[in-house]
């Protein structure tokens, strides 16, 4: 008889890794876990020493599931003797280094992980009712069995078609900014292009040694916009708006996405004070070479002898322009692609009109109930989809479901605020 699992999650980024750590303590749930990356390493390429999360330290792997679990944040301060200085440094928002070691800090406790393991095609028994996993490690490949599937691919990195694979060692996204650092700063001219937290975090890194190149800032967006954070707009991130929000026509969801760029998209408001702080203090002593350009996107990028030239729009003003600049950072986000090893899958799920996964309320993908998905819901669940306070939320739900009762409480409604004006047409 073969070894079947109750379910096998693909990815091992902070989202997985919760549903691994929150399954952990259900001895009723036999899971397994890959990654084709050789180890746990979140977005290094953004590792600079001042980067913070944009949550509160309470949105670790754990808590919001189950505040007693072994594997929050608080333990792990607390075995590692850091739980003093943490309470003293009263900062409820980790660093993003801290982060990351408290992650690394979780898989070394676990056991179902595996690294190095690239999945490469997913077959669906029928007779049997369970997926066939081929999975490469180590040179060799297996064939492992199970009920459900789990998602955690992640987006991907976007960068604009228009740049050519041999530009991209002066001209990549901002995952690779320290890898690519000391190279850039020997340029005569950097430009960052995209207004979102990376952007600013790497923008004011660069801006220490701004009298040593020409950096450019350039965003379409009309304006540098601060994350909202305000309290009633964190309700936002609640059952209650996701609920409102999944029962919206899709035309609806789809303009809502664009337009709530700014609660999960935005910049620090305290890292946009510093980066204003240190362009005066500096334009004290010079002229300031660096310009700051909103309302404005590329058309097109070209290479030249002098390095590339960005074709560019502002769009208030209908006005093209063309810089030229040495090196070019993508900060402009990710982009979702259902991975290749669902191909022969592919018919089992649902999609809706745009081609986009049918996501349901509990997070599956097809009609049985048996795939679900991390991180891919935002046109059904809206902006809460990347948000790591919300992870536990996600996993609380999928776990119940896979379990087919509620081992975790979910939460109902915890907003102050109606967001569903129904309530009073009843």
């Amino acid at each position: 008889m073969i070894k079947t699992y109750d379910f096998i999650a693909i990815g091992l980024g902070p989202f997985n890794l919760s549903l691994a750590a929150l399954t952990s303590s259900i001895q009723d749930l036999n899971g397994l876990f890959f990654d084709q990356k050789e180890e746990f390493n979140w977005h290094p390429g953004l590792m600079l020493e001042s980067a913070h999360l944009q949550t509160p330290f309470m949105a670790d792997l754990v808590t919001l599931a189950d505040p007693t679990h072994p594997l929050s944040f608080l333990n792990y301060a607390k075995q590692k003797g850091r739980l003093y200085q943490f309470y003293i440094r009263e900062d409820f928002f980790l660093m993003r280094k801290e982060y990351n070691q408290y992650c690394q800090w979780v898989l070394s406790q676990l056991d179902n992980c595996h690294f190095s393991s690239k999945v490469t095609e997913i077959e669906h028994d029928t007779e049997q009712d369970i997926y066939a996993l081929r999975v490469q490690h180590h040179g060799k490949e297996d064939i492992y069995y199970t009920k459900k599937l789990v998602l955690g691919t992640g987006p991907a990195p976007y960068i604009p078609v228009s740049v050519k694979e041999e530009d991209k060692e002066n001209c990549f996204h901002a995952l690779e900014y320290l890898d690519h650092k000391e190279k850039v700063q020997s340029k005569q001219s950097i430009t960052i292009i995209g207004s979102g937290q990376s952007a600013a975090e790497i923008y004011h890194d660069l801006l220490q040694d701004v009298d040593r190149y020409q950096l450019n800032w350039v965003t379409r967006s009309p304006r540098f916009f601060p994350l909202e954070y305000s309290k009633l707009t964190l309700e936002m991130t609640s059952p209650d708006y996701i609920d409102y929000f999944y029962n919206l026509p899709n035309t609806k969801r789809n303009e809502l996405n664009k337009a709530q760029k700014g609660l999960y998209k935005g910049i620090n408001t305290d890292l946009i004070n510093a980066i204003y702080d240190d362009l005066y203090v500096k334009s004290l002593d010079k002229k300031l070479t660096t310009d700051l350009i909103t309302n404005t996107s590329i058309d097109s990028i070209e290479s030249s002898e002098m390095g590339f030239n960005l074709n560019l729009t502002q769009h208030e003003q209908d006005q093209t322009f063309s810089i030229n600049t040495q090196a070019v950072i993508f900060a402009t986000g990710f982009s979702y692609k259902p991975p290749a090893f669902l191909t022969k899958i592919d018919h089992l799920i649902l999609r809706d009109e745009q081609n986009r996964y049918q996501v349901s309320r509990e997070y599956s993908i097809d009609t049985d109930e048996t795939i679900f998905v991390q991180n891919a819901e935002l046109h059904t669940h809206g902006f809460t989809a990347p948000d790591l306070g919300m992870a536990c939320y996600r996993n609380s739900i999928i776990i119940n479901q896979l379990l087919g009762f509620a081992f975790y409480p979910v939460e109902k409604h915890i907003a102050f605020q109606t967001f569903d004006a129904r309530k009073f047409c009843a």
